[in-house]
C-alpha cells in the first residue's frame, strides 16, 4: 500500500517571515490601544496599515504564495460550475416541497395506524 507524504520545506527566512506578519499584527492591535488619547482615525490607520504590513508580509512567504495558489485553482473551479437556471431552482424546490408534503402524510398515517392497531386492537384501551 503507497503512502503519501507531505514535506514541508520552510527555510529559516520564511520562518521569520511569518513571525514577523504575526509581530506586525500583534503590534498593529497595541498601537489601536495605545493611541487612544489621539482619536480614532489615528487608531484605525495604525490598525489598518498594520494588518495590511501583516498581510504582504504573510504573502511573500512560500505559505503565503501556497495560499494565493490555491485561492486562483479555487475560483479557476468556480468559474467551470454550470449554476442552474432560474426555473431549474424553482423546479427543485417545488420538488422538495412536494417530497416534504408527501412524506408528512406518510408518517401520520404510518403513526396513526400503528397508534389504532396497538392502542384499540392489541390493547383496547379506546372501547
Amino acid at each position: 500500500m503507497a503512502t503519501s507524504q507531505v514535506e514541508t520545506v520552510s527555510s529559516g527566512a520564511d520562518k521569520a517571515k511569518l513571525v514577523a506578519a504575526l509581530l506586525l499584527v500583534i503590534a498593529s492591535i497595541a498601537g489601536f490601544y495605545l493611541l487612544s488619547k489621539q482619536g480614532a482615525a489615528a487608531q484605525w490607520g495604525v490598525l489598518a496599515v498594520g494588518l495590511i504590513a501583516a498581510a504582504a508580509t504573510f504573502l511573500v512567504s512560500e505559505q503565503g504564495k501556497q495560499l494565493l495558489g490555491f485561492g486562483k485553482d479555487s475560483w479557476r473551479e468556480v468559474k467551470k460550475v454550470v449554476w442552474p437556471t432560474r426555473k431549474e431552482s424553482l423546479q427543485m424546490t417545488l420538488y422538495v416541497f412536494a417530497f416534504v408534503v408527501v412524506m408528512a402524510l406518510f408518517l401520520w398515517l404510518t403513526d396513526k395506524t400503528l397508534e389504532w392497531v396497538l392502542y384499540d386492537l392489541v390493547l383496547g384501551w379506546r372501547s
